[in-house]
């Protein structure tokens, strides 16, 4: 029997910590009682044991000290400072108690406390398991309370009904603490228990997401831990494009209310800058075109337009950003927006509900609205309680027309590109020594001379007829069949004669001329019927749906008459004298005879 072995005799087990003769100083490592001396002959009955059936015993782990957090590591090594002065007299009954008693003194602990430290340790004989260990609550079994609780929470609370605490705990009393006829049960949790279960288990993201959904978590509530705009818009180059309704209602030009117009606007997301804008009175593809159109328009000379003079340097875009970031609205998701993509641009469709992920354009109509509105305050500007019962009613101060609001928004946007400061803007060492002033054009014009600047040069007949709606025409020996109309261009004539189906691009707004699309490049066709040049389209299928509902209503009127024909041709060759023999000699001679017999002499009837 050595120091420090463990022994086990039955359910007892036991170290040995002093070897003497007759006696041997011991302790309970099950109980972990103060250390005692025992008689040698006492411990005949015990076997030696491991260390490792101890810790399997006792449910205790032996942590590496490397493992430990830094807290644990702390707590540690705490108690095991306080316990050791007491182990050089471990076998001292006297000594021990008089240094445990001045340790309590001095670091104002109980007896107690360091008591149990001490035999914690020398049960083990590891300081690890002076560690703080660290609870798992989901290792621990839930009582059938906290099962329950756990329940209603899930019911009840974390709903998009959104209902209280106090309204789950009533309901899970309800549900499951009342017998049959409701009475409530004598034992039941309290609400004190339900709510201390409630914040113990308590996750936020859980809690944002189960009651507010998770499109609001995304946009409300997620830690924002990225790079921000720069982690995928590191140069020019990336345009972010949306609409809305201008907060203003607006009057023609014969003082007649028409309502409130929409703005659309494409963002470059490293600068800020507008790159351009379109005011219009229908969104959807129609402002799209528009917009794409104002990018790559001469800035200057369409200010100039409205009587305003800018310098060049203030909105120096003429060019289509290589990528366009847009939501997941009908106009940007179709067909005809996407074929953008001919021209070189790259166009993403950000998810559903997502607005912070094009923030800078979101941010654009917040700047633009703001600015405007405190100076246009009764003419026409709602306020944020235009909903409301009672208030007054906006719409009667109208006063600004298109030219006028559009006048406004245009000085609204050189002030917002050339002397807005855009403040948290990640300048790097290049900008500072070039003292770029931190204003979006100043940047946008710095950045156009870097590397990684992606603009893509356009002509505005290229983007026009890239931008136009498409359909499939057919060749026959007519022409070329589009929308129902026939169209001719020269040079053809293989096409008309082969017949065959083609991509065509159409003017919705003209029908005068179509232009196929081969390999690229688009051939200009002009229509054959004149009736319909210079109208549009809705023009020309109101036209042809008249005809039809023309042709359709005398169809009627048409059967009838070739049955009444039919008719009266029946009856006639009835009541022809039949031949049994007919002689087929002499025919000449007998049309001479019926020849002079029915002939009549016409100018005679015109001299009369």
């Amino acid at each position: 029997m050595k120091k420090h072995d463990l022994l086990k005799d039955g359910n007892n087990i036991i170290r040995v910590l002093e070897v003497k003769p007759d006696k041997i100083l011991i302790i309970d490592c099950i109980k972990r009682t103060m250390p005692v001396w025992v008689e040698s002959s006492a411990l005949d009955s015990f076997s030696g044991w491991t260390d490792e059936v101890l810790n399997e015993v006792t449910n205790f782990t032996a942590a590496d000290i490397d493992a430990l957090d830094a807290e644990q590591k702390r707590t540690m090594y705490d108690r095991y400072t306080l316990i050791v002065p007491i182990l050089p007299f471990v076998a001292d009954e006297r000594m021990r108690s008089k240094v445990i008693g001045s340790t309590a003194i001095e670091h104002n602990i109980s007896k107690q406390t360091i008591r149990s430290y001490l035999c914690l340790y020398l049960a083990y004989m590891n300081i690890t398991a002076l560690a703080p260990r660290k609870r798992l609550d989901d290792d621990l079994e839930l009582t059938q309370d906290e099962k329950n609780i756990r329940w209603a929470l899930n019911k009840f609370f974390y709903t998009t009904k959104k209902q209280s605490l106090m309204t789950a705990y009533t309901m899970m009393l309800k549900e499951k603490y009342c017998d049959s006829m409701d009475v409530l049960s004598n034992a039941y949790p309290t609400f004190y228990q339900f709510r201390y279960f409630y914040r113990k288990t308590k996750k936020m993201q859980n809690f944002y997401i189960s009651r507010d959904g998770l499109k609001s978590y995304q946009r409300n509530n997620r830690p924002l831990i990225g790079d921000g705009i720069q982690s995928f818009a590191p140069a020019i180059g990336v345009g972010m494009l949306d609409s809305t309704v201008c907060d203003i209602y607006l009057i023609n030009d014969a003082g007649n209310l028409v309502g409130r117009p929409i703005l659309a606007a494409c963002i470059d997301a490293y600068s800020s800058l507008c790159c351009g804008y379109v005011l219009s009175w229908a969104g959807g593809v129609y402002s799209l075109r528009g917009l794409m159109l104002n990018i790559i328009a001469d800035k200057a000379a369409w200010c100039k337009q409205f009587g305003i003079s800018m310098n060049v340097e203030d909105w120096s875009c003429d060019k289509l950003p290589a990528t366009l970031v847009t939501d997941m609205g009908s106009e940007y998701k179709s067909e005809n927006f996407e074929q953008i993509a001919e021209v070189g641009v790259k166009v993403i469709n950000l998810p559903s509900y997502r607005p912070e992920l094009k923030g800078m354009v979101e941010k654009f109509f917040d700047v633009i609205q703001a600015t405007y509105k405190k100076h246009l305050k009764g003419k026409g500007v709602i306020e944020p309680d235009y909903q409301e019962r009672g208030v007054h009613d906006y719409r009667k101060d109208a006063c600004m027309t298109m030219t006028d609001f559009e006048k406004i928004i245009l000085h609204c946007i050189i002030y917002y590109n050339s002397h807005r400061i855009v403040e948290n803007f990640p300048y790097t060492e290049a900008m500072i020594a070039e003292n770029v002033k931190p204003y979006a054009s100043c940047i946008w014009n710095w950045g156009r001379s870097q590397m990684g600047a992606n603009l893509i040069e356009v002509g505005t007949k290229e983007l026009i007829l890239t931008l136009l709606p498409r359909t499939t025409g057919k060749f026959s020996r007519f022409g070329l069949k589009v929308n129902k109309m026939r169209y001719h261009c020269d040079g053809y004539t293989e096409q008309y004669l082969k017949g065959g189906e083609a991509t065509v691009a159409y003017n919705p707004e003209d029908v005068t001329s179509v232009w196929l699309l081969e390999n690229g490049i688009y051939a200009k066709f002009t229509i054959i019927e004149s009736r319909f040049e210079g109208k549009d389209l809705t023009a020309v299928q109101s036209l042809q749906i008249a005809q039809r509902d023309i042709a359709k209503g005398a169809n009627q009127d048409n059967l009838q008459a070739q049955i009444n024909l039919a008719r009266h041709i029946e009856a006639i060759a009835g009541s022809a004298r039949s031949s049994a023999d007919v002689s087929v000699k002499n025919i000449q001679d007998n049309r001479k005879r019926e020849q002079r017999k029915h002939h009549k002499n016409y100018m005679k009837g015109a001299e009369s």
